[in-house]
This record gives structure tokens, sequence and C-alpha cells, in this order.
């Protein structure tokens, strides 16, 4: 049986999402699973896909980033695939198809499994490296804290004569959130 697993890491890509829906159908999986999470948050439908794996069944994805975050990730799950008897199916690396109930599929995954981290490292450098740059310049502060953005808020409600408690439940911030955004706002 092929069972499908389809990923994206925010609701707002609902375009990407449709495609590997349709590339999944299309590829002819009986079951997929899908949800719209982070890489790095607990991802329940892809443990419930893996769980449903029997002997002989084949796990298919239409890219590698929509299933594993790094080398030791994909390692893991490889490892949790192949003890079911299970193979894994990648449609879109590069041009191929990879299935690693091969020899060679298994090869080229490992392969672009590691080019994917690298580009990966690369981008977060270039990114750290820009974003000192921009600091340098001073064309970047960075995120302005929490407490910050919602001081002038509770100044507005305090001196509205909403109590405390009812600002920190409005706002949804903590006691030290509270006593911060008055400091700020003074």
């Amino acid at each position: 049986m092929l069972i499908g697993y389809a990923r994206t890491s925010t609701t707002d890509q609902a375009a990407g999402f449709a495609v590997q829906l349709v590339e999944l159908n299309a590829y002819g999986c009986g079951r997929t699973y899908q949800e719209q999470v982070s890489a790095v948050a607990s991802r329940h439908e892809l443990e419930t896909a893996i769980d449903m794996l029997r002997e002989g069944d084949k796990l298919v994805v239409t890219k590698l980033d929509r299933l594993a975050r790094n080398v030791m990730h994909m390692g893991e799950l490889l490892q949790q695939i192949e003890a079911k008897g299970a193979g894994l199916v990648i449609l879109s690396l590069g041009s191929e198809t990879v299935d690693t109930s091969t020899a060679t599929g298994k090869l080229i995954l490992n392969m672009m499994v590691s080019v994917a981290q690298f580009e990966r490292e690369m981008m977060k450098e270039r990114q750290v490296e820009g974003i000192k740059r921009a600091q340098a310049e001073g064309k970047y502060k960075g995120r302005v804290p929490t407490a910050m953005r919602q001081a002038d808020k509770v100044k507005a409600l305090v001196e509205a004569g909403v109590t405390r408690v009812q600002i920190m439940e409005q706002l949804g911030i903590s006691k030290a959130s509270y006593y911060r955004c008055l400091q700020s706002a003074a």
C-alpha cells in the first residue's frame, strides 16, 4: 500500500499544500495523512502514517523538506520505516523519484539529505551575516519586546481605570510583563 504524507509549515501555504495532495493522489496513494505544522513541532499525522506502515508498504512524500529537518532526523525516520519492512518514496528529488527500497535509492537519499542540510546551514549563516551588517548600518534593531509593543495599551487601560488583573487577561500578558509595560510607558 502507498501511504502519502503532505505537510506545510503554515496555513497560508494553501497552494503548495494542494499541489502535494494532487501529486500524492496521482502517484496512487491509498491513504494520505496531512498536517500544517512547523518541521520542529510535534507531527502527529507523520507518526500516525509511520504507525500505519506494514511490510511492503511505502511512505510517499513529494519533497524531502516536507519530511525531515536534517540528516539525523532523516536517519531516525528511515530506521522507523525500515523496521516495519516498508520503504520511502520521494517524488520530487531533483528530476528523479527516489525509492529507498533499493540500494541506489538509499545512496541518493543520503547524499541529498546531506546537501539539503548543508544548504540550510549556509542560508542561516548568510542570514546572521545580513542581520549583523544591517545592525551596523542602523537599519535593523531586532524584534521589539512584547512589553515595549504593549506599553501604550497598558498605559491607556490603566488611565481608563481598568484593573491590573483585567489588563493582564485582556492582553494575555504576565504580571512581570504588566509591570515592565508600566515602567517603559512612564
